[in-house]
């Protein structure tokens, strides 16, 4: 069978690529007949010294990299979790993106540059009661774009809404 696209998966911060989420975007994608690959960057997370979220700048560069390898094999789709789903919105400004995928992002974190991202069809996942991102932000973010956006009963880290985001994600690739 051939594969339809590429998906590449970023973790969020203190978090690792084989966390609960990513692997249901992974089992998701995988049943769509899309490739995909989850990033490691919890050395980079570890980098204190840089910023209180890790070395951000690398991990923009880490994914950059991955992305544009597979960018030139065929279509991407960049999918990630609170700061993985703020670095994969940077880099769909670099890369030929077909679509993104965020859940929880950070659409400002302190003194980094607010969340940008291309022009893609992107769909958004978002507790209702994130303790760290303010919903209203994020349905701005998603309002000011046309994003696809499901707010849910949940908190930043959308532990009881692990399926709900793997079928969220698969609508996304459906539509692709």
């Amino acid at each position: 069978m051939s594969t339809r696209g590429h998906c590449i998966l970023s973790h969020g911060f203190e978090s690792g690529p084989d966390a609960t989420k990513v692997t249901a975007l992974a089992e998701a994608a995988q049943r769509l007949g899309w490739t995909h690959e989850r990033p490691d960057y919890t050395d980079l997370d570890a980098k204190r010294e840089v910023s209180e979220v890790g070395d951000v700048p690398a991990r923009v560069q880490r994914l950059l990299d991955l992305a544009s390898d597979a960018a030139s094999r065929g279509p991407l789709v960049l999918a990630g979790s609170s700061l993985g789903a703020y670095i994969s919105g940077l880099v769909s400004l670099q890369v030929p993106t077909r679509a993104l995928f965020l859940m929880a992002p950070p659409v400002r974190m302190g003194e980094a540059p607010r969340l940008e991202a291309a022009r893609v069809p992107t769909s958004v996942i978002h507790g209702w009661n994130d303790e760290l991102i303010p919903a209203a932000e994020v349905v701005a973010w998603s309002y000011a774009r046309s994003a696809r956006l499901l707010l849910v009963d949940d908190s930043h880290r959308l532990s009881d809404n692990v399926q709900t985001s793997a079928d969220a994600f698969a609508a996304l690739l459906a539509t692709l």
